[in-house]
């Protein structure tokens, strides 16, 4: 078996190293909560809420310890990983207090004396997840699918498993006698063999298109359902009378917050030629703004990308569409796996920067005339996960939301996930729901009960 190490990518000192589990020991993991799941199941509503009440609690105490982790093996700086341990229990606490609203019974009124839908577990799902919110991508499937009654069965990414066997510390301190979340330390080509075993009832995956068309064969084959949350090429359109005055730190924020790595980030600017010279000039000034030091440092606000293979990648993209005409305007360096906080314009929509997903600290801009060439040129994306409107004109921002093939649309805000809001995108950004009350509806057997 491979040897799978945790690196810390701001000096790439060695964190730790795992020997990846072999088939008898992913068997064991699949089995114990092939028996934990009827025991949970068969709690009630208030008692799985009350758990999920008690990892709240579990992450806010442990929110110092877990944000290092983070920070130290993905690079994250400490500010951004601590809001992303609070926004973990927010997820649980919302869930919990929902639950009797969301489960309960929903009536139908048909010929029957009584008819209705009753939403019910399936068993086991595995979360196959990304490293660039280590916790947060996992715990927004976690919560609606333990509140629901499903157990679950993380494989996360092979760079964040400190991250990946601390989550599951939390749960062995829930003490219950029975087991409800397992995690893998695996490679990814163990993964088609684990959605083939029969007690895997869904799949749900947050990754790259790659990943994601790779899981939807093996899934297909398997006759699994899956969810599948994956790439995006978000545009961030700033009409004419947007107040840029207002809202131009948070329009920076949607690029690089996370050095840029997250698949909603804001990463194409459309803006209108009338304000086009004006914004670019507040952008670079906001970007001059960002303090790039170690992640653990509390004035943090640009760490590192992941690794430095992703550097790589990005300045590979950088230059192969500057060599096709766009034009770099800030940034463009790395050093490791640091990468410089960077804006590039393009005229030929056709370059990388425009056409691929960047995950890192780069902004593109592009104007445009009207309105009709704005959203054409947001749809020009292959992806659809989210996109942003600036402007004092909500009834034409509706107008042009509907036109928007997203899977999101928010108005005068960057694109965010919400607990409250069901998150997911179209085309090749995936299909299915996290989060809201669609999300407990995925991996749920939708049962019609009809009594004459």
């Amino acid at each position: 078996m491979s040897q799978i190490k945790s690196i810390n990518p701001y000096n790439q000192e060695e964190l730790a190293s795992f020997k990846a589990m072999n088939e008898e020991e992913i068997l064991f993991k699949i089995k114990a909560l092939e028996k934990g799941y009827p025991q949970w199941k068969k709690k009630s509503l208030s008692f799985r809420s009350e758990q999920l009440l008690k990892l709240a609690k579990k992450l806010r105490e442990k929110e110092a310890s877990l944000s290092k982790l983070i920070a130290m093996e993905m690079g994250k700086p400490i500010s951004q990983a601590k809001a992303e341990i609070e926004k973990c229990a927010w997820v649980c606490t919302y869930y919990a207090e929902n639950a009797k609203k969301f489960l309960e019974p929903k009536i139908v009124e048909t010929d029957a004396k009584k008819s209705f839908i009753r939403l019910e577990a399936l068993g086991t799902i595995l979360c196959i997840m990304p490293w660039n919110f280590p916790f947060w991508q996992f715990f927004r499937v976690l919560a609606p699918n333990l509140l629901l009654g499903n157990v679950l069965l993380l494989k996360h990414a092979s760079n964040v498993s400190l991250c990946s066997n601390s989550i599951r510390e939390l749960f062995l301190e829930l003490k219950l006698d029975f087991s409800i979340c397992e995690n893998l330390i695996i490679e990814s080509e163990r993964i088609p063999n684990i959605i083939a075993n029969e007690a895997i009832k869904g799949v749900t995956l947050t990754g790259s298109e790659k990943a994601g068309a790779s899981v939807a064969e093996s899934s297909g084959r398997a006759l699994k359902k899956t969810v599948l949350e994956l790439g995006g090429s978000n545009a961030l359109i700033l009409l004419e009378d947007a107040n840029l005055e207002k809202h131009i730190a948070e329009i920076a924020w949607a690029r690089f917050q996370n050095a840029g790595q997250s698949c909603i980030a804001a990463k194409r600017f459309l803006v209108h030629e009338k304000i086009y010279e004006k914004f670019k000039e507040m952008l670079l000034t906001q970007m001059d703004k960002l303090i790039a030091t170690n992640p653990l440092e509390e004035d943090c606000t640009l760490g590192t990308l992941a690794k430095e293979s992703l550097a790589i990648e990005l300045e590979k993209q950088i230059q192969d569409s500057i060599n096709l005409g766009a034009l770099l305007l800030k940034g463009g360096g790395r050093k490791g796996a640091f990468f410089e906080s960077s804006l590039i314009e393009v005229e030929n929509t056709q370059v990388p920067v425009f056409q691929e997903e960047t995950f890192g600290p780069l902004a593109v801009i592009k104007k445009f005339s009207n309105n009709a060439e704005a959203i054409k040129l947001s749809n020009e994306s292959p992806f659809g996960l989210g996109v942003s409107i600036f402007t004092e004109n909500h009834a034409l921002a509706m107008e042009m939301a509907a036109e928007l093939e997203e899977g999101a649309v928010f108005v005068n805000s960057m694109v965010k996930s919400d607990p409250r809001l069901p998150f997911g995108g179209i085309k090749k950004s995936g299909y299915g729901r996290e989060l809201g009350e669609e999300a407990l509806k995925e991996f749920a057997n939708v049962k019609t009960i009809y009594i004459k």
